[in-house]
């Protein structure tokens, strides 16, 4: 039986944007009808057991394993900010 990705996402308890991330970089397998992908859940659980893959952790250094908050420069205690701000404006 074939499933969609939101139903496939429910089906192994993770994020469908998990489930379109895996099939992009061709980690699971799935079946293309003109702009639908579907997917055996059979297969899929075969290919994750073979590779040893679980889809709720990020794999390498991307995006997602990142923080994307930057930390501000760092900047003496003691010296007075340069620009004027707020009410003493």
């Amino acid at each position: 039986m074939l499933l969609t990705a939101k139903e496939l996402a429910k089906a192994l308890d993770v994020h469908i944007t998990t489930i379109r991330r895996a099939y992009r970089t061709k980690r699971i397998p799935y079946e293309r009808f003109y702009k639908l992908y579907f997917f055996d859940l059979k297969k899929v659980r075969s290919v994750m057991r073979r590779d040893g893959l679980d889809l709720s952790e990020p794999r390498g250094s991307g995006r997602a394993a990142r923080d994307r908050r930057r930390e501000p420069p760092a900047r003496p205690a003691d010296s007075p900010r340069s620009v004027k701000r707020g009410r003493n404006f």
